[in-house]
């Protein structure tokens, strides 16, 4: 009987310790399987900005090509052979300088004829006025009728239109051998030439094309809502392709009217090129400053993420960052800002760069360096 007691006994203890063994392994699993509480983000003050008032200027943009605005299209004035043209592309030219010559025999042919019919009429008008005055004297002397000496007068009459009119007719012909000379209309350089001597010309049939390349000018379009804000005058800075640098205009005008089918309005720039480093056709673009008035809530353009109809920033509020819609208005990349019109305070705590793996609710503070362990430097990167 004691044996059986003391083996009863002994199984107990062996039950109670076998238990004591399985609880003390559960609770040592259980404190393996927990999770660490999150490392508190930290952030230099130079990761963390606040809104900071400031003006931020229009820039308003429009490019194009461009135009010479004094070009002429030199024109054969009568038709004839080219004999000569001494100028190409490129050649400079000097307004009034004869450039070409156009074989005009039969207008030269024409010319002698018109002489001869105006020394024939001139002959006709001083045999009339020779009679007239014979009929005069013999009309004082009662020796001739009124009628007779009227007859006589409209004779002389006749003979004076008709000497007119040839020599209106030799004046015109002349007119046209003169022309025969192909003479500059304006100074510049010649853009294209469209004849070449020995070519039978048309009358008005385009000859050369001259440009002047001392102003230029660049015809863009502004949005009808910021044309208010323009003037002619303006200052207009442009780039210009191939280029080196920016090069000075001013705006000259403005279009009365949108274009049709748009809501654009036409501008045009005009750009002093003495030198003529320019040339008419180089591409340019064009922007124009205009300065703002106002102080506006600004941030770095780095702080803003996503387009500008869902933008956001990341906040540090009570120690957690959080993320937050903004709206955005007037940016400006010369100084990198962004104006914040609504879903911000002055005085925001605001990162200032764009982190990866930011999750919203995780603890953050501002440090005055960056530590070692758990910074945001260290746990996040740059984009």
């Amino acid at each position: 009987m004691r044996k059986a007691i003391w083996l009863g006994g002994a199984g107990l203890l062996v039950v109670a310790a076998a238990l004591g063994a399985a609880k003390m392994s559960g609770l040592g699993g259980a404190g393996k399987d927990a999770k660490a509480p999150d490392p508190t983000l930290e952030f230099t003050p130079r990761e963390v900005v606040q809104p900071l008032p400031a003006s931020l200027p229009l820039r308003l943009s429009f490019s194009g090509p461009l135009v010479a605005p004094q070009s002429a299209v030199l024109r054969a004035k009568a038709s004839g052979t080219l004999l000569s043209l001494a100028v190409g592309e490129g050649s400079r030219v000097r307004a009034g300088q004869v450039i070409g010559q156009i074989d005009l025999a039969d207008l030269g042919s024409r010319v002698a004829e018109r002489a001869a019919t105006v020394e024939s009429a001139r002959a006709q008008f001083a045999q009339a006025e020779r009679v007239h005055a014979s009929n005069q004297r013999l009309a004082d002397q009662q020796f001739i009728s009124p009628t007779a000496l009227d007859a006589s007068r409209s004779s002389l009459e006749a003979a004076k239109a008709g000497l007119e009119a040839a020599q209106a007719q030799l004046a015109i012909a002349r007119l046209g051998l003169r022309d025969g000379a192909l003479v500059a209309p304006i100074a510049g350089l010649v853009a294209k030439r469209h004849a070449l001597a020995g070519e039978k010309l048309a009358l008005e049939q385009p000859v050369l094309t001259i440009v002047d390349l001392a102003t230029l000018e660049l015809a863009g379009s502004v949005g009808t809502h910021e044309v208010a804000l323009l003037a002619p005058g303006l200052p207009v800075q442009l780039r210009v392709e191939g280029g080196d640098g920016l090069v000075e205009g001013r705006l000259e005008r403005i279009a009365p009217a949108a274009e049709a089918g748009t809501r654009a309005i036409g501008v045009t720039v005009s750009v002093a090129n003495p030198k003529e480093r320019l040339r008419a056709g180089q591409y340019a673009v064009a922007s124009a400053t205009l300065p703002d008035p106002e102080q506006r809530l600004t941030l770095p353009l780095l702080a803003v993420t996503g387009a500008a109809g869902a933008a956001q920033v990341w906040v540090i509020e009570g120690g957690v960052l959080a993320r937050r819609a903004v709206t955005l208005g007037r940016r400006d990349e010369a100084q990198g800002r962004v104006e914040i019109v609504s879903g911000l305070s002055p005085g925001a705590q605001v990162l200032a760069a764009r982190f990866d793996s930011l999750r919203e609710g995780s603890k953050a503070t501002v440090v005055a360096r960056a530590a070692a362990v758990a910074s945001a430097a260290s746990t996040s990167a740059l984009r």
